[in-house]
């Protein structure tokens, strides 16, 4: 793979199909920890993690795994990652754990990295795919640490839970809330939109490949719908 595309693939996730901001996905961990800071950057790196381990594994089975027990062994091999990351976490950092909940068990079932395994992993070599992962990582974090930043920082009066005195008077604590998350999840992707100008890759036409119901639905519409696209 060339350098150009290696960049490429790394790069991709970051801004121009950002997980979060532009693919739309995760919403649910997005919002939940994005409180604080502290969450939100260590859901980031939980997930980046497991990305990468289950991307770099996934690519190295892709030849092995049954095309029909894909999503299954996907799921397999990705909660396998999830309780090794989890039980580190709880080991290292119990605070975090505590914080976290739910949420780091719920990376089992995260649409970014059954979206990656089903999307990339198992169609691209190794070196490809564990660069997908990590950008596709960084772009989670990235987009998490800029929500928790706004919402801690201008709901809460801090950073990190360290307090900000000169910003006590004008806390908005609406944004701690569920709605003003959104609030804040909207503002974001309609900065990313503008940063991009709208060209941020937005898929028209999927493949036939893979469908299950391929051979009963009218494929020969489907066909002219993405040569049309």
């Amino acid at each position: 793979m060339s350098k150009t595309k290696s960049l490429s693939v790394f790069t991709n996730g970051i801004l121009k199909e950002n997980p979060v901001l532009v693919l739309i996905l995760g919403t649910c961990p997005t919002l939940a920890t994005t409180t604080t800071v502290t969450g939100a950057l260590g859901m980031g790196l939980a997930a980046l993690v497991v990305l990468l381990c289950s991307n770099v594994f996934i690519s190295l089975l892709r030849k092995i795994i049954p095309e029909t027990m894909r999503i299954p062994c996907y799921i397999v091999i990705i909660a396998g990652f999830v309780t090794i990351v989890k039980m580190l976490v709880q080991a290292l950092f119990p605070g975090l754990y505590e914080t976290l909940g739910v949420y780091l068990d719920l990376i089992t079932v995260n649409c970014i990295i059954l979206g990656r395994a089903e999307m990339f992993a198992g169609k691209n070599p190794v070196l490809a795919s564990a660069l997908d992962g990590i950008g596709m990582g960084i772009g989670f974090t990235v987009a998490l640490g800029a929500m928790a930043t706004i919402r801690e920082v201008f709901g809460a009066a801090s950073f990190a839970g360290i307090a900000i005195p000169f910003m006590e008077k004008y806390k908005i604590a609406f944004l701690t809330k569920a709605p003003g998350g959104l609030l804040v999840y909207g503002l974001l992707i309609a900065l990313v939109y503008v940063i991009t100008k709208g060209k941020a890759p937005v898929r028209t036409s999927f493949s036939c490949e893979r469908c299950p119901n391929a051979d009963k639905c009218q494929i020969e519409n489907c066909t002219k719908k993405e040569a049309a696209a």
